[in-house]
């Protein structure tokens, strides 16, 4: 079948089974799952050579951990080592021994397949539980956090534990690449990362356009994990370094913006692939075995997964409903179990229902993640998991970061009050970050990359960009889909406030108004008034203009309205000076 034929195949599946399943309240992820065994080889065989394409998916996982990179900076990185090294690393040892133990007795087999097994059964499925923590909105709680550790650890020793797999067999090391090579590389993505990468982006940025921008983000993930690859190391854990890296850049949000996506889609086709994968005849012809056994593989995890959070001082319902979440085999157990067979170590049969095992293990995760929260909240229990998160979301945030928006920046940061500053100009926003403000590259009439901001967390908004139609379409852009947040907008003109009136939450700011009656009142103290005088002058053609402006805002904006206040704006502007004479005169 044609590639585009495939597309249509795996756009259609996934079209039809995502929304049945979310609305039985399954979860996307099983309908991914069933998609693909439907139009796998195991049921309708729509679409051939599973594995092939699920190579490809992988890059789901790839664009998923750069993103998760972006999120955590270096600082925030070395505050979670103890929470990687112990809750991780503790998972990791207690589930590999407690799963080799089982598979060694009730299996029968020998130590060697048992350890391997054990290793990879241990691993969880990043991307997988990430997702359902994603879907249940506690990644960024403190139990989500001390998940997200125990998924790290996991990543980190998926190299190693391939080398010890390669090892113990006969094959040897010959094809694998020196030691120096991969510590090459991880050195020059650190030094491109920290040096290059940056001015790329201002390069891009200043010189293409938005399409661009999204091949340039695309590149640095693809040629970053496929750099990592060829020195023998893990794409995904690539990537992860590559986000790391640019944590703390003024592109941040727009890389985030520009990739998700893609994310979105081929993390879609990863479980797609991974239900294709599945050998659904060996889980007729050996149900109770298959099904008992991944039962009792989630049942493992769970149990040694709620011990060490529960070490960890965490709640008994939290650390339940994250073991639950990780209790599932992982995607790295399909590659493991594959160098494995291929290497003579695990038995090719065996290795078949390992897999399958995984798999079935996957699709029971998120129904019992379901059930859990089903029953806990049919017992009107308080909320599993509060609103306080780990990360500083912004209380403000300023579209817009010229002479206008720094002034009020300038005032917040002063107060220490949190903001994120958006701006489109790259030159700029590298001048303003020397003086150490927060601010990022981005168009803020794009609702995607407001969201990536931060701006659901937001309390209010300062729209102060400088092209009257973009002000315009942010704030009508932010009401409609954000009406909790209190606008702040930079007025250009009557006519903008005439547009902007209608917006409720909305307060305006008439940009020169201002500042030109600050003039004013300095020429009327130059020309001889006094303090006072000048002030009562000012104050009197301020409200002057105030209600001339309300009166033609409350007028009818149909057509002929419209041109009639335009024929008539001259002659308004000669009775506003007018009647501002006879004011200020009596």
């Amino acid at each position: 079948m044609s590639v585009l034929g495939s597309s249509m195949i795996f756009l259609g599946a996934a079209v039809v089974a995502v929304p049945i399943f979310k609305r039985l309240k399954l979860g996307a992820i099983l309908g991914y799952l069933a998609a693909g065994m439907v139009i796998g080889p195991s049921v309708m065989d729509w679409v051939s050579e599973p594995e092939t394409i699920l190579h490809f998916a992988e890059l789901g996982v790839v664009l998923l951990l750069f993103i998760i990179g972006l999120e955590l900076e270096p600082k925030k990185l070395w505050k979670m080592r103890d929470q990687i090294l112990f809750t991780g690393g503790g998972q990791l040892l207690v589930s590999a021994v407690a799963i080799s133990l089982a598979v060694k007795y009730l299996m029968g087999i020998d130590w060697t397949s048992a350890i391997v097994i054990g290793l990879a059964l241990a691993l969880s499925s990043t991307a997988f539980a990430i997702q359902l923590m994603n879907e249940q909105d506690i990644l960024r709680t403190p139990p989500g956090q001390k998940g997200f550790s125990v998924l790290l650890m996991q990543d980190l020793a998926v190299i190693p534990i391939l080398l010890l797999v390669q090892a113990l067999s006969d094959s040897g090391q010959a094809d694998a690449p020196a030691w120096w090579i991969s510590v090459a590389a991880i050195v020059a993505v650190l030094v491109v990362g920290k040096y290059l990468i940056n001015p790329f982006l201002r390069l891009i940025s200043h010189y293409g356009s938005s399409e661009i921008m999204t091949a340039a983000a695309l590149l640095i993930v693809m040629a970053t994990a496929l750099g990592m690859q060829e020195a023998g190391l893990s794409m995904g854990m690539g990537a992860f370094v590559a986000g790391i890296l640019l944590a703390n850049s003024s592109f941040k949000h727009q890389l985030e913006t520009e990739i998700e996506p893609f994310k979105g889609l081929l993390l879609g086709l990863f479980f797609i692939a991974i239900g294709m994968n599945l050998d659904l005849q060996l889980l007729v012809s050996q149900p109770v075995f298959i099904v008992s056994a991944a039962i009792l593989l989630v049942v493992i995890k769970t149990a040694i997964i709620f011990a060490i959070l529960k070490a960890a001082k965490q709640s008994n319902t939290d650390a339940m409903r994250v073991g639950l979440m990780l209790s599932q085999g992982g995607e790295f157990a399909f590659v493991v179990m594959g160098q494995a067979a291929m290497s003579n170590l695990v038995d090719a049969a065996l290795a078949s229902q390992i897999t399958l095992i995984v798999g079935i293990s996957m699709a029971l995760t998120s129904p019992i993640v379901i059930l859990h929260s089903m029953w806990f909240n049919s017992r009107n229990c308080p909320p599993v998991y509060d609103t306080h998160r780990e990360t500083d979301e912004p209380r403000v945030i300023i579209a817009g970061f010229g002479r206008f928006g720094q002034v009020t920046a300038r005032i917040l940061a002063a107060n220490h009050i949190p903001f994120t500053a958006l701006d489109k100009d790259a030159e700029q926003i590298e001048f303003v970050k020397k003086f150490g403000s927060k601010i990022f590259f981005g168009d803020a009439t794009r609702l995607d990359l407001l969201r990536a901001a931060g701006i659901e967390h937001a309390e209010i908004l300062l729209v102060a960009v400088d092209g009257e139609e973009d002000s315009l379409k942010i704030a009508h852009l932010v009401s409609e889909h954000f009406p909790h947040i209190k606008l702040v907008v930079r007025a250009h003109n009557r006519a903008t406030v005439r547009q902007l009136v209608d917006i409720e939450n909305l307060s305006y700011i008439r940009e020169v108004f201002a500042s030109g009656l600050d003039a004013a009142k300095v020429v009327l103290k130059d020309f001889g008034f006094d303090e006072r005088q000048a002030s009562k002058m000012c104050d009197i053609f301020e409200r002057h203009d105030k209600h001339l402006l309300t009166q033609s805002i409350n007028k009818s904006n149909d057509m002929p309205n419209l041109i009639e206040i335009s024929k008539k704006g001259r002659a308004e502007l000669e009775s506003l000076f007018a009647n501002d004479e006879k004011e200020i005169g009596s």
